[in-house]
C-alpha cells in the first residue's frame, strides 16, 4: 500500500469530516473571523518570526487561534494533525511540507477553490519559481501558501572559537572539514553541536551524500530512489564518510533539539553545527551578525547545490465562511513584501518571490541570506537545487521514515558496517515506497 493510500484509509476520504468549500466570490460580504493555525515554529527565533504573521493577521482584523507544536522536526505536529483529521475537526490552516501536501489534498480535506482569485490577483504563477509553485498545487490548483525557502545543507561556524582553536580558514572539503574537528577537539571544544533525533542524523547524513555523489547522485537516491544508486559504491562512501563526520559529534547531544545544539554554537562551546538556515534565526535572536560573529557556508563538497525546505501553510475545507475569509487574509500576507521580508530576517530563511531573491540587499538582508538567494536561482537553472529528504521535500512521510531508521541505526552503532547498511537502506525504502 502507497503512502497515499495509507493516509486516505486513516482518515476515510475524509468522509468523517461534513465541511463544503465556500465560493471565493461569496467571502467579501462575510464578517471577520476566526482561524486556528497549527505549526511547529516553536524555537526563540521562529517563534519571532510566527508572530509577523499572527499581529498582521490581527490587525486585519482576524482572530488567530495559535496551534504550535514543539517537537519532532515537525513530526509530532503531523501526528496531531492526523488525529484532528481523524476526529472530523481539522484546523483552517496547517504547515505541512513538499509531497505531504498532494497526499493531504488527494483525501479531499484541502481546499482547492480558496486561494483561486488570490493566486490570480496576485500573480502567484509569475512570482515564484517552479519548484515552488508545484509544491503547493494539486492537480493544478493552489492548496497551500508557500512561506519561504530555507537552504539545509549549510554549516555554521562560530570563528572566535576557530580562531582559539588554530583554525585560519573555513573548511571547503571533507578533508579539511575533519582537519577543522580534530583541532577543535584538541583545543577542548566540542567540534560538531549536533542534537542526535532522527531527523538531525538525517540532514547529516543528506549532507554527506551530497558531498560525496553529487547533485545527480543525490538526486537518483534520495528523490528518484533508484535502488542501485541507494545501495551501490557511492552510497557506500557517503556512508563511511557519514561515519567519519560522527565522530566529531557532541557526545552528549542525544536527544536534544537543534536549538539547544545551536546555542553551543553560539557561546562558544562548540565550531561547527550542520543545519538549514533555521539555524540562523538563533543568531540573530542573540543579536549576533553574519560575517562578524559566525560564518555560514555550504558544507563542504556541496558548494555547487542547493537543497532546499519550502514551509508551506494548507488550506482545510471549513464550514464557517468567516474562517474561510481569513484563510484568504492570510494567503495574501504571507506572499507579500513586508511579510516575506521581516518574516525571512526573524527566521533565516529567502522569500520566495523571485522578484526579491534577486535584489537582496535592496531589502537590507544578510550576508548569508544574500549568498542563499544568489545559490538558489543560479541552482534552479544548473540542476543543483534539490528538494530535502530529512525535510519532507523530497519523498512521503513512510519513506523518510525507513531513511530515519536505518540512518540513525547506523550513526549509532560502532560495529555497523557501510555496504551492510547501503544494503539495509535500499531494503528499507523499497519496502516504504
Amino acid at each position: 500500500m502507497n503512502a497515499i493510500s495509507r493516509l486516505a484509509t486513516v482518515i476515510s476520504l475524509a468522509s468523517l469530516l461534513p465541511v463544503a468549500a465556500f465560493p471565493v466570490t461569496a467571502l467579501a460580504a462575510e464578517s471577520k473571523g476566526s482561524v486556528e493555525v497549527v505549526h511547529w515554529w516553536t524555537s526563540g527565533g521562529e517563534k519571532a518570526a510566527v508572530d509577523v504573521l499572527k499581529a498582521q493577521v490581527e490587525k486585519d482584523g482576524f482572530t488567530w487561534k495559535d496551534g504550535a507544536v514543539a517537537g519532532g522536526g515537525g513530526s509530532t505536529a503531523m501526528t496531531v494533525l492526523k488525529s484532528r483529521a481523524v476526529a472530523g475537526n481539522p484546523p483552517g490552516v496547517a504547515q505541512i511540507k513538499g509531497p505531504d501536501i498532494q497526499e493531504w489534498a488527494s483525501t479531499g480535506l484541502l481546499d482547492t477553490d480558496i486561494l483561486e482569485d488570490v493566486a490570480k490577483a496576485e500573480k502567484w504563477d509569475s512570482l515564484l519559481d517552479k519548484k515552488v509553485s508545484d509544491t503547493v498545487k494539486y492537480e493544478g490548483d493552489y492548496v497551500a501558501v508557500p512561506v519561504n525557502i530555507h537552504r539545509v545543507n549549510w554549516l555554521w561556524i562560530n570563528p572566535e572559537v576557530f580562531k582559539k582553536a588554530g583554525i585560519t580558514k573555513n573548511p571547503t572539503t571533507l578533508e579539511e572539514f575533519y582537519a577543522a574537528g580534530d583541532k577543535l577537539k584538541a583545543a577542548g571544544f566540542i567540534a560538531l553541536a549536533h542534537g542526535g533525533q532522527p531527523w538531525q542524523d538525517s540532514t547529516v547524513f543528506e549532507a554527506v551524500v551530497l558531498s560525496v555523489m553529487g547533485a545527480d547522485g543525490y538526486k537518483k537516491a534520495l528523490v528518484d530512489l533508484d535502488n542501485k544508486a541507494l545501495t551501490g559504491p557511492e552510497m557506500v562512501k557517503a556512508l563511511t564518510e557519514l561515519k567519519k563526520v560522527a565522530t566529531y559529534m557532541d557526545a552528549d547531544g542525544k536527544g536534544q533539539d537543534w536549538n539547544l545544539e545551536a546555542a553551543k554554537v553560539i557561546n562558544g562551546k562548540a565550531g561547527m553545527q550542520i543545519m538549514g538556515d533555521w539555524a540562523k534565526s538563533e543568531w540573530t535572536a542573540a543579536k549576533k551578525v553574519a560575517g562578524k560573529d559566525y560564518e555560514c557556508v555550504a558544507f563542504p563538497g556541496t558548494d555547487k547545490a542547493f537543497t532546499y525546505n519550502i514551509d508551506s501553510l494548507a488550506v482545510f475545507k471549513q464550514k464557517d465562511a468567516g474562517t474561510a475569509a481569513g484563510q484568504q487574509d492570510i494567503a495574501k500576507v504571507v506572499l507579500g513584501e513586508n511579510f516575506q521580508k521581516v518574516f525571512s530576517i526573524n527566521k533565516g530563511s529567502i522569500p520566495v518571490r523571485n522578484d526579491m531573491l534577486g535584489d537582496m540587499a535592496k531589502y537590507g538582508f544578510d550576508s548569508c541570506a544574500q549568498t542563499a538567494a544568489k545559490d538558489f536561482l543560479t541552482d534552479a537553472k544548473s540542476g543543483g537545487l534539490q528538494p530535502s529528504m530529512a525535510h519532507n521535500m523530497a519523498t512521503t512521510l513512510a519513506v523518510q521514515g525507513a531513511f530515519f531508521d536505518v540512518v540513525t541505526n547506523y550513526i549509532n552503532d560502532p560495529k555497523a558496517d557501510p555496504a551492510d547498511a547501503a544494503k539495509k537502506l535500499g531494503a528499507a525504502v523499497q519496502s516504504a515506497k
